[in-house]
């Protein structure tokens, strides 16, 4: 640790512990911040666990109705039925603050508000494994924008609890130790300097006591 520059006066002293000062509550509010996020960061990681496996399971559920539906539609027909769509999905983005990480936040807003007209189609000449898999995606949407929140929001905080995980370690092994040695040896050398100035005015007091005692000798002669 590099000490030498540091000027030893009682003013640099006073400094360096204001600012150890500092350092030790900083590293305190960052080590409970870290311990935060990496507890909402595993509530997520749970989450998404539970959220991938649920939409995973729809994903094939709704693949196999259309491949049913395939099964048992003209390829023609089947296309005519999915080439113009009465519904539209738009999506809102928006964030919320979660220990000064902002995480995205998914709403989902349809341009008709009746269920039905995610069926662009009638159904005299349909498949119901058609009607079915397209039921089943629709009913998918909340989750796949809650998976897509859930997993933006993992990466956020990951990136943010290795930031704040470097602060704490340039705090606590680089900052702390370094301000402590700087604090000690000012310490050190301030107490050296107090001795070496005790020891000189007792050396003067002593020439001051001979020369008092060799002038009343020399009275008294």
């Amino acid at each position: 640790m590099a000490t030498q520059n540091v000027n030893p006066t009682r003013m640099e002293l006073t400094k360096l512990k204001k600012k150890l000062a500092t350092a030790m509550r900083g590293h305190k509010l960052l080590k409970d911040k870290r311990d935060e996020l990496m507890r909402q960061f595993l509530d997520i990681v749970r989450e998404n666990k539970t959220l991938r496996e649920r939409v995973e399971n729809a994903i094939r559920q709704a693949n196999k109705s259309f491949v049913l539906a395939r099964a048992v539609m003209q390829d023609e027909v089947l296309s005519t039925a999915l080439l113009a769509t009465k519904q539209e999905a738009m999506l809102e983005v928006s964030t919320r603050n979660v220990m000064s990480v902002d995480i995205p936040v998914f709403t989902a807003k349809t341009k008709t508000p009746d269920p039905a007209d995610i069926y662009s189609y009638g159904f005299a000449f349909t498949s119901a494994d058609l009607d079915s898999a397209i039921s089943e995606l629709s009913d998918l949407l909340p989750d796949l924008l809650r998976l897509a929140e859930r997993e933006k929001s993992a990466q956020l905080l990951a990136a943010e609890i290795e930031k704040t995980r470097r602060r704490v370690n340039a705090l606590e092994h680089v900052m702390i130790p370094d301000t402590q040695a700087k604090i000690k040896m000012i310490t050190m050398k301030l107490d050296e300097n107090e001795r070496s100035t005790q020891i000189r005015l007792m050396k003067v007091k002593d020439m001051m006591l001979a020369q008092a005692h060799h002038y009343d000798q020399a009275m008294e002669n």
